[in-house]
């Protein structure tokens, strides 16, 4: 039986933390969809060395691009869905989880305003132009896979097994919580397919 989970949930609320120490946790491969999708940017002309490129103007420009062409997004998501089915693996996708059937589904909730302090941190600039990223970037994607694949990106959660409100958690207090509901998944399967 294969072991796969997907982190998801709005920008800068923590996914890779949480996917990187479940991970080790479990010993399952790491893989960010926004990483795959950064080499598409590179393949572009773009530079995407930098750790936090989403939240740069070049991210921004490669983001207007993908609202005109869906086949990055497309290719991205073929990408993980091969992926996911075949290995024992975590990813963070923010589409996947409405892609696939299989798998444990996380997703970690939190406030535009939660998101923003992680992101003052994680990149140093003022709140004001986090939450000003964050707010974009949340609803050009909401957008972007409305018009892709018709789903309510932080809207309908109903795929998720797990939703973790993040705000007044701190980073290992999430993690906690999605060690517990990865395993509860785990132990459930093993069992009904017993």
């Amino acid at each position: 039986m294969l072991r796969s989970v997907i982190i998801s949930g709005p920008p800068a609320i923590g996914k890779t933390t949480i996917a990187k120490g479940l991970g080790k946790e479990f010993g399952l491969k790491y893989l960010s969809g926004g990483d795959v999708l950064k080499e598409l940017a590179k393949d572009q002309g773009f530079e995407t060395n930098n750790d936090d490129f989403w939240d740069t103007e070049e991210g921004m420009s490669f983001l207007n691009i993908r609202k005109g062409n869906s086949e990055f997004d497309k290719e991205v998501d073929e990408k993980l869905k091969k992926i996911f089915l075949t290995e024992d693996v975590i990813i963070t996708s923010y589409t996947l989880p409405w892609l696939v059937k299989d798998g444990i589904k996380i997703w970690l909730a939190g406030s535009h305003e939660n998101s923003a302090k992680r992101m003052t941190v994680r990149d140093n600039i003022s709140i004001q132009d986090a939450l000003k990223i964050v707010k974009m970037r949340y609803d050009e994607n909401k957008t972007l896979y409305k018009n892709l694949y018709g789903f309510n990106f932080g809207e309908d959660l109903s795929v998720f097994d797990k939703i973790i409100n993040t705000d007044d958690l701190g980073p290992q207090e999430v993690l906690v919580q999605a060690k517990n509901a990865v395993r509860h998944y785990y132990d459930t399967q093993t069992i009904t397919k017993s």
